[in-house]
């Protein structure tokens, strides 16, 4: 039988696509190594020649996934160049999920099996996204829109609140509970960045809020 050779993007990203699905099916405290090898057909060896342990593979699921949100969000801000107002509101925008895959994804993540893999996913998010937002808050300021003395640290704050308040697997909430959430969390926002109070809120807070 020929042996199939498989360009190493393509074969890595192979694995990651099982490791994931196996992740939030099983749980990566229940997923092994083994487990990965037989859903992609490969030796152990193969394995080990991209990733160095189970470990590894979901630091490169996580990379990788982080890495999809942010060229969403940097794709969106390409596109509202001129006005920070905007380029930040369609920025928090492009980081939400809101397909049923998507959706599917996150609860099997809120697995208890997967609190190492969610915790080091939202630490990545926060990590990646927190600069880039820092550099539109920073836009404002030198158009003298905001003042914020610390933007990056702010960025930090805010996305570690929002991300983890507005996360299902953390808090279970109704729909006016969330409501309240994302209107708390706008007006902090507002606070800030020296914004007048309910600028936001009256601006995009229907966006956020349903978007």
């Amino acid at each position: 039988m020929t042996r199939i050779i498989k360009d190493y993007d393509v074969r890595k990203n192979e694995i990651l696509d099982a490791a994931e699905a196996l992740f939030y099916s099983k749980g990566f405290e229940n997923c092994t190594v083994n487990d990965i090898l037989k859903v992609v057909g490969i030796a152990k060896g193969t394995f080990y020649h991209y990733f160095t342990s189970k470990e590894a593979a979901m630091d490169g699921v996580i990379d990788r996934n982080v890495d999809n949100i942010v060229h969403r969000v940097q794709a969106t801000l390409e596109k509202f160049r001129a006005d920070p107002n905007e380029k930040l509101m369609h920025a928090f925008l492009a980081m939400r999920v809101d397909d049923h895959t998507a959706h599917h994804t996150l609860e099997d993540m809120h697995q208890p099996a997967n609190a190492l893999l969610h915790q080091k996913s939202l630490k990545q998010l926060i990590h990646s996204l927190a600069p880039i937002l820092a550099d539109v808050i920073q836009e404002g300021i030198d158009q003298q829109i905001w003042r914020c003395s610390q933007p990056l640290q702010c960025m930090q704050i805010f996305l570690a609140a929002a991300l983890s308040l507005t996360d299902e697997g953390i808090f279970e909430m109704d729909a006016d509970s969330q409501m309240l959430i994302m209107t708390a969390l706008i007006g902090t926002l507002e606070k800030m960045l020296g914004v007048r109070e309910n600028e936001f809120l009256k601006q995009y807070g229907a966006h956020w809020a349903t978007e």
